[in-house]
């Protein structure tokens, strides 16, 4: 394997990261002896230890890593918070060459290639660096910007409604597009709504196909009172109540939990208003084949000019729906 091919091994690995890793990005890492054959790997799930990539592969190893190379998606750390420097790490174990794809912009735990190459170590960097920074754009994106990456996922049906006319629960979206949402959910540090939706609905936002460990945490937004009685106030995952209707305000007190990414499934009032404000980064449509009709509730007052702006990422088919996935043109803010 090459080099590009086993930091593309460490960047798949890094993605069993999403959901467990928040406050901290994803990261993966892989080890090669100098014959270039895999002798250990692994990914950081903060939620499961608080060791990193490049000490979880050191520790999947089990033998002397002497004159070993390390393909490791971000730049290791080189400060200690939780945990020692996983530079310190590298160094002890006596690698001869670590490849990184990216740079750490955190200004508390950069500095890493240049202890490791101060240490006698070859350091080669930007391998795969446009693909490694998309999968770790949510945390990325928290440390340009302060404030997680807000990611709003609707159902519609083919003439752009979300809901008959009287506003009555409505499948609009297939058993299947529901099935991808709960790979969503799970890649979530949170999951919002607003207090509409979970007084009509009742949802639980649990991701049914999760295999233990910590939950994404629910946020419920709006000022009207949910009773005590509904699934949201259960023991299945934390909730936070933001009683606000002000944008910057519920931005402002997501950033303060530290969440990287925010995957909301709330209507479109409180979804336009973040969307106007410029909060929204991402959209997701599943669009239904089947329409509403005249009467039925809009979800976008010009949808058409908002996705002419948007950029297209991916689409593709979900049972008889289409799944599409944009990057949101910012409108000032």
């Amino acid at each position: 394997m090459n080099a590009s091919e086993l930091m593309q091994r460490a960047l798949l690995l890094s993605e069993n990261g999403y959901g467990k890793t928040y406050p901290n990005p994803i990261v993966g890492a892989v080890i090669t002896n100098d014959a270039g054959h895999v002798i250990g790997e692994g990914f950081h799930q903060r939620q499961a230890s608080p060791d990193h990539a490049e000490v979880v592969a050191i520790k999947s190893a089990e033998q002397s890593l002497k004159g070993a190379t390390m393909y490791v998606t971000l730049e290791p750390c080189n400060h200690t918070g939780s945990t020692p420097p996983c530079t310190q790490a590298i160094i002890d174990a006596e690698f001869a060459r670590v490849v990184i794809s990216i740079r750490d912009p955190h200004e508390v735990a950069s500095g890493g290639v240049e202890r490791l190459r101060a240490a006698g170590i070859s350091v080669d960097l930007d391998i795969l660096g446009k693909e490694v920074q998309f999968s770790n754009r949510s945390w990325l994106h928290k440390i340009h910007t302060g404030r997680p990456r807000m990611i709003w996922k609707v159902a519609q049906s083919a003439d752009g409604k979300i809901a008959v006319g009287d506003g009555s629960p409505t499948w609009v979206s297939s058993e299947e597009s529901r099935a991808d949402v709960q790979n969503l959910r799970k890649q979530s540090d949170a999951i919002l709504i607003g207090t509409g939706t979970a007084l009509a609905d009742n949802p639980h936002l649990i991701p049914r196909n999760a295999t233990g460990g910590k939950l994404p945490d629910r946020i419920v937004v709006g000022l009207r009172e949910i009773p005590l009685t509904h699934n949201l106030n259960d023991a299945n995952a934390l909730t936070h109540f933001i009683k606000s209707q002000n944008p910057q305000e519920i931005v402002s007190e997501l950033s303060a939990h530290g969440y990287n990414q925010v995957l909301l499934e709330c209507g479109p009032t409180l979804g336009n208003a973040l969307l106007t404000a410029s909060f929204i980064d991402e959209l997701i449509i599943y669009r239904s084949p089947n329409s509403l009709g005249a009467d039925g509730l809009q979800l976008f007052e010009d949808e058409r000019a908002l996705l002419a702006s948007a950029q297209l990422i991916s689409q593709s088919a979900i049972g008889p729906d289409t799944k599409s996935h944009y990057f949101i043109a910012k409108r000032g803010g």
